[in-house]
């Protein structure tokens, strides 16, 4: 049995807890909250054994074998050095860092140590994409040639995801991670992203961010093909996740926020599904959120490889690399030019 610790107490870190409940061999052995509040209703919640409200105290607990990391994004360097130094398996959330130094500092840290490493990207995991990515691999549409993928909904639900000068970045960071990933997926990770062209605004959420709330970036990729993403924090109703694969003999299409329960609601009836922003009038929930989404794929895949001791499908390397790509993309909306990919160290 692999003994699982969290670090947060937010959405993911709940998203994280409920995912582990579908993995036979893992167990929850403790929390981390520097709100002694928020660690003790996580720890009830979830009924992990220990509550802590220092990372290093999680991280040297040692009932604990495999840590995984559900923070804010400036907060990633400092609690993955503290696994580090424990000498702990590690798990960190997307996106890995603020930016491609940072991330490369980070993929350092766990190689120095020598210490087993996953990257926790769960749209490569969700069962939509999964389908998509075997039937693709196994020449359904022929040669994958483009990809448009778009992640929206109305905004971050922590406080600080809406301050880019900590967190990094905007809507590009936050969910763009998301979509580069998708497509290093589905084109390989043998033929790099080379150059990027991407544009980015504050388009409604001027009171809140400095940071953009819609962007659209186009990546060129080693072998020719192209794929369009596009994240943004300005749509209402719930979280849209669509994907557009077209090749040489046929195209996929994959939509997690088609769901098969939908319906009119004059009374609201609790939870529907993540920023739904309404809770009547025509509802479309998500059954099964951590399912639809990947995160309980991910975590099975994660504690298989772990246990067994073999590298995971995306690891610290995966995230720096999405790091650099980001980066582009934002030396792009800067220059209004295509900019070439630098894999920063």
């Amino acid at each position: 049995m692999i003994r699982v610790g969290i670090l947060g107490s937010g959405f993911i870190a709940d998203s994280y807890a409920e995912a582990l409940l579908d993995v036979r061999d893992a167990v929850l052995a403790g929390n981390y909250s520097r709100s002694v509040a928020r660690a003790r209703a996580f720890a009830e919640r979830w009924s992990s054994p220990a509550a802590y409200t220092e990372i290093a105290d999680l991280c040297g607990d040692s009932g604990i074998d495999l840590v995984v990391i559900a923070l804010p994004n400036e907060v990633h360097l400092e609690a993955v050095q503290a696994v580090a130094d424990a000498g702990k398996a590690v798990v960190c959330t997307k996106p890995l860092a603020r930016t491609g130094v940072e991330a490369a500092a980070i993929l350092r840290i766990v190689q120095d140590a020598g210490i087993w490493h996953g990257y926790a990207e769960s749209s490569v995991f969700s069962p939509n994409i999964q389908k998509a990515h075997e039937m693709a691999e196994k020449g359904g549409i022929g040669r994958l040639l483009t990809m448009r993928a778009r992640e929206a909904h109305s905004g971050p639900h922590a406080p600080h995801f809406w301050d880019a000068d900590t967190a990094g970045g905007g809507a590009l960071l936050d969910m763009g991670c998301h979509t580069v990933e998708s497509a290093r997926h589905f084109f390989g990770k043998d033929n790099p992203v080379t150059e990027v062209f991407a544009w980015g605004a504050t388009m409604v959420h001027t009171d809140k961010t400095s940071g953009e709330d819609t962007a659209v970036a186009l990546l060129k990729f080693t072998d020719g093909q192209l794929a369009i993403i596009e994240s943004a924090w300005t749509e209402k109703g719930g979280m849209q996740l669509r994907h557009e694969f077209v090749g040489t003999e046929g195209r996929l299409v994959t939509d997690t926020s088609v769901t098969p329960v939908w319906g009119f609601l004059s009374n609201p009836t609790g939870y529907l599904v993540e920023k739904a922003d309404a809770d009547t009038g025509w509802v479309y929930p998500v059954p099964e959120e951590t399912r639809a989404y990947g995160f309980s794929q991910q975590m099975r895949h994660f504690v298989d490889h772990f246990s067994a001791g073999t590298t995971p499908r995306e690891t610290f390397e995966d995230g720096w690399i999405v790091n650099c790509i980001l980066d582009a993309c934002y030396r792009s909306m800067r220059s209004g030019t295509w900019e070439p990919v630098r894999m920063e160290k």
